[in-house]
């Protein structure tokens, strides 16, 4: 038999770390080029959410990359055993979940995974993340490309 406990003390809570992603919780626009365009090639929108309970954030995408429409959703969480924010990315490019890890300290942060890495900052108040993807030589050139955006917070 399974005892059920309703002891609001025993209650599971986030961790303190999860905090940091606080920033990030919002709607976004999103507009950037990839480093070889003249003119901007990237836009969409993401709404960053925590799920009931505050253990994982949840970010839901759609974006035209260089003409092609692409919808993802990320979940984040945090690994207190490794001092890590891994995710997980489901995306309409292909059936396959993609792993990334994050991580936000002060106004700087760092999204990582499949070959590439995206360092930004936020602005002083907070209402805009500007910054980059970079290819770390680990996948081929023509599905990882370099870029810049500028996330812009519209709600």
């Amino acid at each position: 038999m399974t005892q059920v406990t309703t002891d609001n003390s025993q209650k599971a809570q986030p961790s303190p770390a999860l905090k940091r992603f606080e920033k990030l919780v919002g709607t976004w626009t999103i507009a950037g080029r990839t480093l070889d365009s003249d003119v901007d090639n990237i836009k969409g929108r993401v709404v960053i959410n925590w799920l009931a309970g505050g253990f994982f954030l949840e970010q839901r995408g759609e974006m035209e990359f260089m003409g092609t429409r692409i919808e993802s959703l990320e979940i984040v969480y945090y690994d207190p055993t490794a001092d890590i924010f891994p995710s997980t990315v489901y995306a309409s490019m292909g059936g396959t979940p993609l792993p990334y890890s994050w991580d936000v300290r002060d106004n700087a942060v760092t999204h990582s995974g499949y070959g590439a890495t995206f360092t930004g900052n936020f602005s002083d108040d907070g209402h805009t993340l500007t910054g980059g993807w970079r290819p770390d030589g680990s996948t081929d050139a023509e599905s990882n490309v370099a870029y810049d955006v500028v996330m812009t917070r519209v709600g």
